[in-house]
């Protein structure tokens, strides 16, 4: 079964890239594997999903009727870790959410989704906020 990778946090940009997922999913017939990542100093980092939220994240999904996993990574780069994830799974395809930024902000704080685009070695569908 082929499978995609959403890059999920609980904000808008996630939240855009798991209904996408969950649209792409359906259409190939895919797996989905929902990763949220953020850096080890995490468990205060509101990107990072919750373990309250976790269930209810599980249960839209299982009634979406998705076959799908949900990873939890606290171990090093988002950007990596997603890469990484779609790489070991041979996915076809990575989904990501996206904000629009000043160019200033692209420069200063740099970019998770921006590094996905530059590094994936599968397709990314960036859906845009």
């Amino acid at each position: 079964m082929p499978t995609i990778v959403v890059a999920y946090t609980p904000n808008e940009q996630g939240e855009a890239a798991l209904e996408r997922g969950i649209e792409e999913a359906g259409l190939r017939s895919a797996r989905l594997v929902v990763v949220n990542a953020t850096k080890g100093e995490a468990l205060v980092d509101p990107r990072y999903l919750s373990d309250s939220d976790a269930p209810l994240l599980d249960a839209r999904l299982a009634e979406a009727g998705v076959e799908h996993e949900i990873e939890r990574d606290l171990s090093g780069d988002p950007a990596d870790i997603v890469v990484d994830r779609a790489r070991d799974l041979q996915a076809e395809l990575i989904v990501i959410g996206l904000r629009r930024r000043t160019p200033v902000g692209k420069l200063v704080l740099g970019s998770v989704s921006q590094r996905i685009l530059l590094d994936a070695t599968v397709p990314v569908l960036a859906v845009h906020v």
